[in-house]
Protein backbone atom coordinates (compact mmCIF):
# COMPACT_ATOMS: atom_id res chain seq x y z
CA UNK A 1 0.00 0.00 0.00
CA UNK A 2 1.40 3.39 -0.98
CA UNK A 3 0.67 5.76 1.90
CA UNK A 4 -0.24 9.41 1.53
CA UNK A 5 1.78 11.55 3.93
CA UNK A 6 -1.22 13.87 4.36
CA UNK A 7 -3.78 11.24 5.39
CA UNK A 8 -4.05 9.66 8.86
CA UNK A 9 -2.91 6.07 9.47
CA UNK A 10 -4.62 3.52 11.70
CA UNK A 11 -3.64 -0.04 12.57
CA UNK A 12 -6.55 -2.37 13.36
CA UNK A 13 -5.92 -5.91 14.57
CA UNK A 14 -8.45 -8.67 14.04
CA UNK A 15 -9.54 -6.86 10.88
CA UNK A 16 -10.46 -9.91 8.82
CA UNK A 17 -13.91 -10.34 10.41
CA UNK A 18 -16.35 -9.04 13.00
CA UNK A 19 -15.67 -5.85 14.92
CA UNK A 20 -12.23 -5.31 13.43
CA UNK A 21 -13.40 -5.65 9.86
CA UNK A 22 -16.30 -3.27 10.43
CA UNK A 23 -14.03 -0.75 12.17
CA UNK A 24 -11.44 -0.88 9.41
CA UNK A 25 -14.12 -0.43 6.78
CA UNK A 26 -15.64 2.59 8.52
CA UNK A 27 -12.27 4.30 8.93
CA UNK A 28 -11.35 3.68 5.29
CA UNK A 29 -14.72 5.10 4.21
CA UNK A 30 -13.84 8.21 6.27
CA UNK A 31 -10.63 8.63 4.27
CA UNK A 32 -8.21 6.91 6.66
CA UNK A 33 -5.33 4.73 5.57
CA UNK A 34 -5.79 1.50 7.48
CA UNK A 35 -3.34 -1.34 7.97
CA UNK A 36 -5.33 -4.36 9.07
CA UNK A 37 -4.02 -7.51 10.68
CA UNK A 38 -5.73 -10.88 10.40
CA UNK A 39 -4.98 -14.54 10.80
CA UNK A 40 -7.05 -16.58 8.34
CA UNK A 41 -5.82 -16.15 4.73
CA UNK A 42 -9.26 -16.63 3.20
CA UNK A 43 -11.01 -14.13 5.47
CA UNK A 44 -8.12 -11.69 5.04
CA UNK A 45 -8.46 -11.79 1.25
CA UNK A 46 -12.23 -11.27 1.40
CA UNK A 47 -11.92 -8.39 3.87
CA UNK A 48 -9.22 -6.71 1.82
CA UNK A 49 -11.34 -6.84 -1.33
CA UNK A 50 -14.57 -5.70 0.33
CA UNK A 51 -13.03 -2.84 2.32
CA UNK A 52 -11.09 -1.56 -0.68
CA UNK A 53 -14.37 -1.22 -2.57
CA UNK A 54 -15.84 1.01 0.17
CA UNK A 55 -12.88 3.39 0.41
CA UNK A 56 -13.70 7.07 0.63
CA UNK A 57 -11.57 9.86 -0.81
CA UNK A 58 -8.02 9.21 0.33
CA UNK A 59 -8.98 5.97 2.04
CA UNK A 60 -6.70 2.97 1.59
CA UNK A 61 -6.59 -0.51 3.09
CA UNK A 62 -4.06 -3.30 3.20
CA UNK A 63 -4.02 -6.51 5.20
CA UNK A 64 -1.10 -8.15 6.96
CA UNK A 65 -1.29 -11.72 8.25
CA UNK A 66 -0.14 -12.86 11.65
CA UNK A 67 -0.78 -15.45 14.35
CA UNK A 68 -1.19 -13.45 17.55
CA UNK A 69 -0.84 -16.56 19.70
CA UNK A 70 2.89 -16.25 18.96
CA UNK A 71 4.83 -13.21 20.06
CA UNK A 72 7.52 -13.72 17.43
CA UNK A 73 4.77 -13.36 14.81
CA UNK A 74 3.54 -10.18 16.48
CA UNK A 75 7.06 -8.79 16.24
CA UNK A 76 7.20 -9.71 12.56
CA UNK A 77 3.90 -7.93 11.90
CA UNK A 78 5.18 -4.85 13.74
CA UNK A 79 8.28 -4.84 11.53
CA UNK A 80 6.11 -5.06 8.42
CA UNK A 81 4.06 -2.10 9.64
CA UNK A 82 7.19 -0.01 10.12
CA UNK A 83 8.11 -0.82 6.53
CA UNK A 84 4.80 0.64 5.36
CA UNK A 85 4.73 3.84 7.41
CA UNK A 86 6.81 5.98 9.74
CA UNK A 87 3.85 7.21 11.78
CA UNK A 88 0.61 5.84 13.24
CA UNK A 89 -2.18 8.07 14.53
CA UNK A 90 -4.37 5.30 15.94
CA UNK A 91 -3.70 1.74 17.07
CA UNK A 92 -6.79 -0.36 17.76
CA UNK A 93 -5.93 -3.56 19.63
CA UNK A 94 -9.05 -5.55 18.81
CA UNK A 95 -7.79 -9.08 18.08
CA UNK A 96 -8.48 -11.69 20.73
CA UNK A 97 -10.83 -14.55 21.46
CA UNK A 98 -11.69 -17.41 23.74
CA UNK A 99 -10.62 -21.07 23.63
CA UNK A 100 -12.35 -24.23 24.78
CA UNK A 101 -9.48 -25.47 26.91
CA UNK A 102 -5.98 -24.76 28.15
CA UNK A 103 -3.73 -24.54 25.09
CA UNK A 104 0.02 -24.09 25.42
CA UNK A 105 1.64 -22.43 22.41
CA UNK A 106 4.97 -23.44 20.91
CA UNK A 107 6.46 -20.52 22.84
CA UNK A 108 5.21 -21.99 26.11
CA UNK A 109 2.53 -19.38 26.77
CA UNK A 110 -1.18 -20.02 27.35
CA UNK A 111 -3.05 -19.16 24.15
CA UNK A 112 -5.93 -17.14 25.65
CA UNK A 113 -3.57 -14.94 27.66
CA UNK A 114 -1.14 -14.67 24.76
CA UNK A 115 -3.64 -13.56 22.13
CA UNK A 116 -5.68 -11.26 24.37
CA UNK A 117 -2.99 -9.60 26.48
CA UNK A 118 0.58 -10.36 25.44
CA UNK A 119 -0.01 -9.72 21.72
CA UNK A 120 -1.41 -6.18 22.14
CA UNK A 121 1.27 -5.50 24.75
CA UNK A 122 4.03 -6.47 22.29
CA UNK A 123 2.46 -4.74 19.29
CA UNK A 124 1.96 -1.49 21.20
CA UNK A 125 5.51 -1.59 22.51
CA UNK A 126 6.98 -2.29 19.07
CA UNK A 127 4.93 0.45 17.39
CA UNK A 128 5.61 3.05 20.08
CA UNK A 129 8.21 4.90 17.94
CA UNK A 130 5.59 5.31 15.19
CA UNK A 131 2.99 6.50 17.69
CA UNK A 132 5.40 8.96 19.30
CA UNK A 133 6.46 10.21 15.86
CA UNK A 134 2.93 11.44 15.29
CA UNK A 135 2.92 13.80 18.26
CA UNK A 136 5.29 16.14 20.02
CA UNK A 137 3.20 16.08 23.17
CA UNK A 138 1.76 19.54 22.58
CA UNK A 139 -1.57 18.27 21.25
CA UNK A 140 -2.82 15.47 23.52
CA UNK A 141 -5.21 13.14 21.73
CA UNK A 142 -3.72 13.45 18.26
CA UNK A 143 -2.37 9.91 18.79
CA UNK A 144 -4.50 7.22 20.39
CA UNK A 145 -4.32 3.59 21.43
CA UNK A 146 -7.67 1.86 21.92
CA UNK A 147 -8.10 -1.60 23.43
CA UNK A 148 -11.09 -3.90 23.15
CA UNK A 149 -11.73 -5.49 26.54
CA UNK A 150 -15.00 -6.97 27.80
CA UNK A 151 -17.36 -6.97 30.75
CA UNK A 152 -16.07 -10.52 31.14
CA UNK A 153 -13.35 -8.86 33.21
CA UNK A 154 -15.95 -8.79 36.00
CA UNK A 155 -15.53 -12.57 36.39
CA UNK A 156 -12.01 -12.03 37.66
CA UNK A 157 -11.27 -11.19 41.29
CA UNK A 158 -7.83 -9.93 40.26
CA UNK A 159 -4.70 -11.15 38.52
CA UNK A 160 -3.37 -14.38 40.01
CA UNK A 161 0.29 -13.42 40.26
CA UNK A 162 1.32 -17.02 40.91
CA UNK A 163 -0.42 -18.18 37.73
CA UNK A 164 -0.88 -15.08 35.59
CA UNK A 165 -1.46 -17.09 32.41
CA UNK A 166 -3.66 -19.79 33.98
CA UNK A 167 -1.04 -22.31 32.91
CA UNK A 168 -1.13 -24.49 36.02
CA UNK A 169 -4.54 -23.68 37.49
CA UNK A 170 -6.74 -23.48 34.40
CA UNK A 171 -10.24 -23.53 35.96
CA UNK A 172 -12.28 -22.86 32.83
CA UNK A 173 -12.09 -21.15 29.46
CA UNK A 174 -14.37 -18.38 30.76
CA UNK A 175 -12.18 -17.73 33.82
CA UNK A 176 -9.03 -17.56 31.70
CA UNK A 177 -10.74 -15.16 29.31
CA UNK A 178 -11.99 -12.99 32.17
CA UNK A 179 -8.47 -12.66 33.59
CA UNK A 180 -7.10 -11.75 30.16
CA UNK A 181 -9.79 -9.10 29.65
CA UNK A 182 -9.00 -7.66 33.08
CA UNK A 183 -5.39 -7.48 31.91
CA UNK A 184 -6.54 -5.36 28.92
CA UNK A 185 -7.93 -2.69 31.25
CA UNK A 186 -4.96 -2.73 33.61
CA UNK A 187 -2.57 -2.53 30.66
CA UNK A 188 -4.45 0.46 29.25
CA UNK A 189 -4.33 2.30 32.58
CA UNK A 190 -0.59 1.77 32.94
CA UNK A 191 0.01 2.63 29.29
CA UNK A 192 -1.94 5.87 29.79
CA UNK A 193 0.35 6.78 32.69
CA UNK A 194 3.55 5.90 30.85
CA UNK A 195 2.80 7.79 27.61
CA UNK A 196 1.07 10.83 29.08
CA UNK A 197 4.15 13.00 28.59
CA UNK A 198 4.16 12.12 24.89
CA UNK A 199 0.57 13.31 24.46
CA UNK A 200 -0.67 9.81 23.56
CA UNK A 201 -4.13 8.89 24.82
CA UNK A 202 -5.06 5.30 25.72
CA UNK A 203 -8.67 4.20 26.16
CA UNK A 204 -10.44 0.85 26.52
CA UNK A 205 -13.95 -0.30 25.65
CA UNK A 206 -16.47 -3.10 26.11
CA UNK A 207 -18.05 -4.08 22.77
CA UNK A 208 -21.12 -5.86 24.13
CA UNK A 209 -22.19 -9.35 23.09
CA UNK A 210 -21.47 -9.29 19.39
CA UNK A 211 -22.82 -11.54 16.64
CA UNK A 212 -19.52 -12.74 15.18
CA UNK A 213 -17.22 -15.77 15.02
CA UNK A 214 -15.81 -14.80 18.44
CA UNK A 215 -16.79 -18.05 20.20
CA UNK A 216 -16.05 -20.40 17.32
CA UNK A 217 -13.14 -21.89 19.30
CA UNK A 218 -14.89 -21.65 22.67
CA UNK A 219 -16.19 -24.48 24.84
CA UNK A 220 -19.80 -25.71 24.86
CA UNK A 221 -20.75 -23.27 27.63
CA UNK A 222 -19.42 -20.28 25.72
CA UNK A 223 -20.99 -21.33 22.44
CA UNK A 224 -24.36 -21.95 24.13
CA UNK A 225 -24.14 -18.56 25.84
CA UNK A 226 -23.44 -16.81 22.55
CA UNK A 227 -26.21 -18.72 20.76
CA UNK A 228 -28.82 -17.65 23.32
CA UNK A 229 -27.57 -14.13 24.04
CA UNK A 230 -29.16 -10.95 22.77
CA UNK A 231 -26.37 -9.96 20.40
CA UNK A 232 -25.59 -6.80 18.49
CA UNK A 233 -24.10 -6.37 15.03
CA UNK A 234 -20.32 -5.81 14.84
CA UNK A 235 -21.19 -2.39 13.41
CA UNK A 236 -22.33 -1.15 16.83
CA UNK A 237 -19.02 -1.56 18.70
CA UNK A 238 -17.22 -0.51 15.51
CA UNK A 239 -19.05 2.82 15.75
CA UNK A 240 -17.72 3.25 19.28
CA UNK A 241 -14.18 2.33 18.23
CA UNK A 242 -14.22 4.83 15.37
CA UNK A 243 -15.64 7.44 17.75
CA UNK A 244 -12.86 6.79 20.26
CA UNK A 245 -10.34 7.02 17.43
CA UNK A 246 -11.58 10.29 15.96
CA UNK A 247 -13.93 12.20 18.27
CA UNK A 248 -12.58 14.84 20.70
CA UNK A 249 -14.17 12.93 23.60
CA UNK A 250 -11.78 10.03 23.10
CA UNK A 251 -8.80 12.36 23.03
CA UNK A 252 -8.66 13.45 26.66
CA UNK A 253 -8.60 12.00 30.18
CA UNK A 254 -6.67 8.90 29.25
CA UNK A 255 -7.29 5.46 30.75
CA UNK A 256 -11.09 5.44 30.66
CA UNK A 257 -13.51 2.55 29.99
CA UNK A 258 -16.33 2.96 27.45
CA UNK A 259 -19.41 1.18 26.14
CA UNK A 260 -21.72 2.49 23.42
CA UNK A 261 -19.92 5.86 23.35
CA UNK A 262 -20.43 6.40 27.07
CA UNK A 263 -17.89 6.18 29.85
CA UNK A 264 -18.58 3.45 32.39
CA UNK A 265 -16.85 2.20 35.51
CA UNK A 266 -15.16 -1.20 35.41
CA UNK A 267 -14.81 -3.25 38.60
CA UNK A 268 -12.64 -2.10 41.49
CA UNK A 269 -9.88 -4.59 40.65
CA UNK A 270 -9.69 -3.07 37.15
CA UNK A 271 -8.98 0.34 38.73
CA UNK A 272 -6.06 -0.93 40.82
CA UNK A 273 -3.11 1.08 39.53
CA UNK A 274 -0.65 -0.83 41.70
CA UNK A 275 -1.76 -4.03 39.97
CA UNK A 276 -1.58 -2.25 36.61
CA UNK A 277 2.05 -1.30 37.21
CA UNK A 278 2.90 -4.80 38.38
CA UNK A 279 1.21 -6.40 35.37
CA UNK A 280 3.41 -4.32 33.07
CA UNK A 281 6.56 -5.42 34.89
CA UNK A 282 5.52 -9.09 35.02
CA UNK A 283 4.62 -9.02 31.32
CA UNK A 284 8.03 -7.61 30.44
CA UNK A 285 9.69 -10.36 32.50
CA UNK A 286 7.65 -13.04 30.76
CA UNK A 287 8.49 -11.65 27.32
CA UNK A 288 12.16 -11.27 28.18
CA UNK A 289 12.23 -14.97 29.09
CA UNK A 290 10.87 -15.66 25.59
CA UNK A 291 13.55 -13.46 24.02
CA UNK A 292 10.92 -10.97 22.89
Amino acid sequence: MELDANSPVAVVTGASAGIGKSTAGKLVAMGWQVIGVGRDPGRCAIAEAEIAESAGAGGRFSMLRGNFDLMADVQRVATEITELTNRVQVLINNAGGVRDQRIVTTEGTEATFAANHLAPFVLTRELMPLLVANTDGSVPGSTRVVAVSSNAHKMSRGIDWDDMQSLTGFRSAAAAYGQAKLANILFTRELARRVAADGIIAQVMHPGVVASNFASHGDEYMQAHMASADTVSPDEPAETLCWLATDPEGGHDSGRYFHRKHEEQPTAVALDDVAAARLWIESEKLLAALGI
